[in-house]
């Protein structure tokens, strides 16, 4: 349903439940009393930490509102949540009993204009609603008929008053007042009115309400798409276009050699290119290939370790470039269609030129050296962490300056290294003063720690985070993580599935072979909107360093030459899967959702299940989307069972046939809600179903 929008030409929402909005008298508590006369409780979205951080979506999102509200005795009630947009829109959408028993209401929309909405819910005696359920009980058996015929002649004279509603609307209903008074002892005429459709969808439209209970009115940030929304590449512009001479040394990628792979990442469908960092490197304690810790003269040494003469993180690599050559390559890329996202490492190794100008933003230990990183066992000498208690003030300025200059060059999202290692506070403040002079800059968190910093990284700003989707690789564990993000945390919390990082080469992926590959990208790039994959893992680099769980001869440490084209020209490429994977995710919008996964089942502990639907008035085009996804998550074996779907779910009766395609292979069959799959790891491990439309 389109938007009735006052002052925007496009529509702000889009909506299967919105009824037009009226203003309401709202009945008026006692102050001594916290509830209203239909209470409301536990509203969603929430705000977090007594209020203080506020739920987010990004633009195109379909948001549940859900609220528990009821009241004493047997009278029905309604719900509605009315939405106050950035540009000033008012709407009002009527929310739908679950029936699960515990007084759940809710409304589905999609959110489409980007800026800071509010919301609240108003609940009331649903009066006609109410008469109508005693009507049809008691005029069937016969019972008070007279009086709940004139009850209803009552009602339906006060909605006829109602000056709002309109003249047809009115003329229909004095039209049922005068048969109810007509009816008199009749049941079956007095039936016939209560039974009445025409009269139930006026008063859908516009209920006859009573006793209006209006909540507090919340606040809901809408951010832009890209914030929940994206398929990542990640690469290091020093490999891309590095030549390798006779002598085995390496020259380096520029970000001009770079940029001609630009166009291999947009064809594949990527939307984001990420770049680790690519300031100037450290020379003391530089680790060499495979983190050892002597380097050559020829070793390029981490990226991480930031800062040297000719610079700090202000600066580019003079391997790579100018700034100005920077500039070049972010212009590239927008042309491709694709948005550059910089690393963000506040960190420095021993040569940044903070270690000179600002040794009090480091811990100095007791015999006068500077505390190099650990994350044990790892040690991380080429790194100085930064002491946030030390100068604070100091501290917030100088990244507050850097992260504004990568702005200035293009720059609008953020990937931060390690933020679980810095104080929450000053993520809170850096995103919140960020945002508010630029909106559209998105934060990504690798945040690979415990839940509950993870948790409240997100609830303090950052748009996206990395998740543990990475080690979840069971039926079971997926089944638990995915409906986790799609309900306990989507209010606040946004998974980017990353299949793999220069940090992390899973066990999953270094035994499972070609098909776990497979698998692993077909599962994230389907069960969120947000996946990424760092470079290689389409030519299926899977040999790990002994005893650790990172790609041997890593790429943090040396350069990596590849023939991307020579790869995929041979057919040894994981690339055409990649790409078709992405054509998918923008062909279906019920993709680019994360609340709208649902579980299903499957006789086999192998096997996992899960479906996202979006509903025709919720949907972009106006059709109705439904993607159900089938893995063997099993990458050595060929299963075969049934799985059990909730077609309900889909709009689909149990029982009842509809056809499907599969996206990969094009196979079409005919399903039910049970239904018999085999899936061969070596060959196809998934199905990506699309569900047709009935003709």
């Amino acid at each position: 349903m389109a938007s009735p929008t006052r002052s925007r030409k496009q529509p702000v929402w889009r909506s299967g439940s919105a009824i037009p909005a009226r203003p309401v008298d709202a009945w008026t508590t006692d102050a001594a009393t916290t509830a209203g006369r239909v209470p409301q409780v536990d509203p969603h979205p929430a705000l977090h930490d007594g209020g203080l951080i506020r739920p987010k979506a990004f633009a195109g999102e379909v948001v549940p509102f859900r609220v528990t509200a009821f009241r004493e005795g047997h009278d029905l009630i309604g719900v509605h949540v009315r939405l106050f947009s950035p540009s000033g829109d008012e709407s009002l959408h009527r929310l739908t009993a679950l029936g699960d028993g515990f007084d759940h209401w809710v409304a589905h929309v999609a959110l489409l204009e980007q800026g800071d909405w509010s919301f609240r819910f108003e609940s009331f005696a649903d009066d006609v609603a109410t008469w109508r359920h005693a009507a049809q009980l008691k005029l069937a058996a016969g019972v008070d008929v007279e009086v709940t015929a004139a009850a209803g002649r009552l009602l339906f004279e006060r909605a006829a008053a109602q000056a709002d509603r309109p003249a047809g609307e009115r003329t229909l209903l004095r039209r049922a007042a005068r048969r109810l008074t007509k009816a008199g002892t009749d049941a079956a005429a007095s039936l016939t009115v209560a039974d009445d459709q025409a009269l139930a969808d006026v008063f859908a439209r516009r209920p006859l309400m009573s006793l209006v209970t209006i909540g507090r009115t919340l606040p809901l940030r809408v951010e832009r798409e890209r914030a929940g929304v994206g398929a990542w590449y990640e690469f290091f512009p020093r490999s891309e276009g590095a030549v390798r001479a006779a002598d085995g040394t390496v020259c380096s990628g520029t970000f001009r050699t770079a940029a001609e792979r630009l166009p291999g990442v947009a064809g594949m469908g990527f939307d984001v290119v990420y770049l680790p960092p690519i300031h100037p490197i450290g020379h003391t304690h530089r680790k060499g290939p495979n983190n050892t810790l002597t380097a050559g003269p020829d070793d390029p040494g981490s990226p991480w370790a930031i800062g040297s003469p000719a610079g700090g993180h202000d600066a580019v690599h003079p391997d790579l470039g100018r700034l100005t050559d920077f500039r070049a390559f972010v212009r590239a890329a927008r042309r491709e269609g694709l948005e550059v996202a910089l690393d963000l490492a506040l960190q420095a190794s021993p040569d940044h030129p903070w270690v000179t100008t600002h040794p009090e933003w480091f811990t100095t230990l007791p015999d006068g050296t500077i505390a190099y990183a650990e994350n044990p066992p790892k040690k991380y000498q080429d790194i100085y962490p930064i002491n946030f208690d030390n100068d604070p003030e100091g501290i917030r300025a100088e990244v507050l300056r850097i992260v504004r200059h990568w702005i200035a060059q293009g720059v609008r999202i953020f990937r931060v290294d390690n933020p679980h290692t810095k104080p929450l506070w000053f993520w809170e403040w850096l995103i919140r003063t960020v945002t508010d002079e630029d909106p559209d800059v998105v934060f990504l968190a690798e945040a690979f720690t415990r839940p509950a910093p993870l948790q409240a990284l997100a609830r303090a700003g950052f748009q996206q985070s990395y998740s543990y989707f990475t080690w979840r690789n069971t039926r079971r564990e997926l089944e638990e993580f995915l409906t986790s993000a799609a309900r306990d945390t989507a209010d606040f919390l946004r998974p980017n599935l990353f299949v793999n990082t220069p940090d992390i080469l899973t066990e999953y992926l270094q035994f499972g072979g070609r098909p776990a590959y497979k698998i692993r990208a077909a599962i994230a790039a389907t069960a969120a909107p947000s996946y990424g994959v760092y470079a290689g893992y389409e030519l299926f680099e899977n040999v790990a360093r002994p005893g650790s769980e990172e790609n041997i001869d890593n790429e943090k440490y040396e350069y990596k030459v590849r023939d991307w084209a020579a790869a995929e020209a041979s057919g040894d490429s994981l690339a055409p899967y990649l790409r078709r994977l992405n054509e998918i995710r923008a062909a279906h919008p019920a993709l680019r959702q994360l609340r709208n996964l649902s579980v299903q089942s499957s006789d086999d502990d192998g096997i996992l299940v899960y479906a996202k639907h979006l509903d025709a008035a919720l949907s972009p085009d106006g059709r109705a989307d439904t993607i159900i996804v089938v893995a063997n998550v099993d990458p050595h074996s060929v299963r075969q069972t049934m799985i059990h779907l909730d077609t309900a779910g889909f709009g689909v009766r149990p029982g009842d046939p509809f056809e499907v395609e599969d996206l990969i292979t094009g196979a079409q069959w005919t399903w039910t809600d049970h239904d018999y799959v085999r899936l061969d790891a070596f060959t196809e491990p998934v199905h990506i179903v699309h569900v047709k439309e009935p003709r």
